[in-house]
């Protein structure tokens, strides 16, 4: 057995938390206008359940008919459960939209609405794409229902590029179960209760693949450990495509291995991001990467948003998770990582197909003699270059303070990509010491809500303790 194929043994299913199962039927879908349909063509077709949960449902045509579909379902009897997420839709749905369900039988819940009692309960965010039909048909990967998926041909706007998984046999229970979870997780918003690190399935007789469902709850980091470990043992290849690429140092260094060990690692993100902060962050991490081996290849079309990664030609994972902080700290993702040597080819000839889209991003020396990740068919210049999602943020966030740290401490070189960064975070400094000498009471408003409002909510929960240990000792 080989490295890659020891990884669906039971030690894999512990690194990664994952639910393992044997004797499944995959099939691999891109872009929205081959899942969608999919998609609605299951849920159309129910008659015992419909599960969804999705990051952001749409309000415009797409999402309607999914709203219609749905609909349908509940009304021929069909138990029919959504989980949308709060910041997901909050730009993109009225509360209009959701009132249509009212009556219907669909059965609504929404992931993390702010809540007085838990200021910092909006940093987590469900960021799953998942569809269960009658415990028979599942699937997930990165795509969210709307418009932006789908595009428009009539402007010749290209859909945004992204990648999706139909699994039929035994997953499908373990994506189901996880999806059960969020339910409760959703109505109760507290933590959510343990689930078997692993589960070995299998359909008698049947001759099908490897499934592990890698279900992402906050501080899990499943995922996180699970890419860490991909990255030291491959063997040949190792192949992503990442649409917010803003990676641990730790996770760098582990690609940065593979490439130096000779593994053909290249990289796949976005040419243009939909939030420039992440995509300035990405390519902050690119010259490390490039001097190591690591090929990068930026995407020319709108937006690349699939979370992919095929490795050695037998291991492939697709899902909702980004490769950062965000995704695999703090948000509920799904993944599945998936040994099939078929499957593997598939993807592997997609990415290939992808980069004829993309442009590769190269090292160039410049007359300073400094090195600089440049695309290939840019002129080479030592002069300037010319609705919210909290993941994004929170990963943004999370680079930006390492690069500014970086910047004072001193304690590694800065790179002239990181340029970006720096004079954002200047900028953001300037404008708080501005708005501390113009309006001096605005942030002593904001320094005194921001103490005083988690005082309170940790005083209450102090008393509630307090009050359920005096209970319980007979007080």
């Amino acid at each position: 057995m080989d490295p890659l194929e020891a990884l669906a043994s039971q030690a894999f299913c512990r690194v990664a938390d994952a639910q393992q199962s044997s004797g499944n039927k995959v099939r691999l879908l891109r872009d929205g206008p081959q899942t969608f349909p999919a998609w609605l063509e299951a849920i159309n077709g129910a008659s015992k359940l419909v599960h969804l949960e999705n990051y952001i449902l749409q309000e415009d045509d797409l999402g309607q008919q999914f709203a219609d579909a749905l609909i349908a379902a509940a009304k021929r009897g069909v138990e029919v459960k959504v989980i949308y997420d709060w910041l997901g839709c909050l730009t993109r749905s009225s509360r209009k939209f959701w009132k249509q369900f009212k009556g219907t039988g669909v059965q609504l819940r929404c992931y993390n609405p702010p809540h007085v009692t838990d200021p910092l309960r909006w940093i987590s965010r469900d960021h799953r794409k998942v569809v269960v039909v009658d415990g028979e048909v599942a699937f997930t990967g990165g795509l969210c229902i709307g418009h932006d998926w789908m595009g428009d041909p009539a402007k010749n706007i290209p859909p945004w590029r992204d990648t999706a998984i139909e699994i039929r046999g035994p997953a499908v229970e373990n994506i189901a179960a996880a999806f059960d979870d969020s339910w409760e997780v959703a109505l109760h918003h507290g933590p959510a209760k343990d689930i078997p690190a692993s589960s070995t399935l299998a359909d008698d007789g049947a001759k099908g693949v490897d499934v592990s469902v890698v279900a992402g709850r906050p501080d899990s980091m499943g995922l996180y450990r699970l890419e860490q470990l991909v990255a030291e043992i491959a063997g040949r290849s190792l192949w992503l495509t990442d649409g917010y690429f803003v990676a641990t140092t730790t996770y760098v260094h582990a690609l940065v291995g593979a490439a130096q060990a000779g593994v053909d690692v290249r990289l796949l993100v976005p040419g243009s991001s939909n939030w420039p902060l992440v995509g300035a962050l990405s390519k902050s991490a690119y010259r490390p990467l490039l001097q190591a081996g690591v090929r990068v290849f930026e995407w020319n079309g709108p937006m690349i948003h699939a979370k992919t990664a095929v490795a050695d030609g037998v291991w492939t994972r697709i899902g909702s998770s980004n490769s950062n902080l965000a995704s695999w700290v703090t948000n509920r993702e799904l993944d599945v990582t998936i040994k099939d040597h078929d499957l593997a080819a598939q993807m592997e000839a997609m990415f290939l197909e992808d980069l004829e889209n993309s442009t590769e991003v190269v090292l160039a020396r410049g007359s300073t003699g400094v090195e600089k990740p440049i695309t290939r068919d840019d002129d080479f210049s030592d002069g300037p270059g010319a609705a919210t999602s909290a993941g994004r943020l929170l990963s943004g966030a999370i680079g930006l303070g390492s690069t500014l740290t970086a910047s004072f401490s001193r304690r590694r070189e800065l790179h002239p990509e990181e340029s970006l960064v720096v004079l954002g975070g200047a900028g953001l400094l300037l404008l708080l010491g501005l708005i501390a000498i113009l309006l001096p009471h605005v942030i002593a408003g904001i320094v005194a809500a921001a103490a005083i409002w988690p005082a309170i909510v940790l005083l209450l929960r102090a008393f509630k303790l307090w009050r359920a240990d005096h209970r319980n000792n007979g007080g």
